[in-house]
């Protein structure tokens, strides 16, 4: 049996770039509007929107299909980015992501 393989992150900040769908449930909501000073709905109606199944909130995208909160190779929420962020590419990822993303592949204990 092949040992587990962790990815670690690199902060190349390329999956930030490719256009989808950033996901948010009520935990990513609630600590990125405290972070940004910001109430809850505000924040909603800044930099969300409506997932095309109708089953719950993204974040918004730039125009060129950047994350919003990409600011030049920094996350301007880094500190609670959204869960969906922080668990790529371990726990989800896109087909070729291996072809943009820099993370390490490291043995898992």
């Amino acid at each position: 049996m092949h040992p587990a393989v962790y990815y670690q992150c690199q902060r190349c900040t390329n999956c930030c770039r490719w256009p989808g769908f950033v996901r948010l449930d009520d935990a990513d909501i609630t600590a990125i509007a405290a972070y940004l000073q910001m109430t809850e709905h505000d924040f909603i109606q800044q930099y969300t929107r409506l997932r095309p199944q109708r089953d719950g909130l993204a974040l918004i995208d730039k125009g060129n299909g950047e994350c919003i909160f990409l600011a030049g190779r920094d996350c301007a929420v880094q500190p609670v980015k959204p869960a969906q962020c922080s668990g790529f590419p371990n726990t989800w990822s896109f087909p070729g992501w291996r072809d943009v993303c820099e993370a390490r592949p490291m043995q898992k204990g």
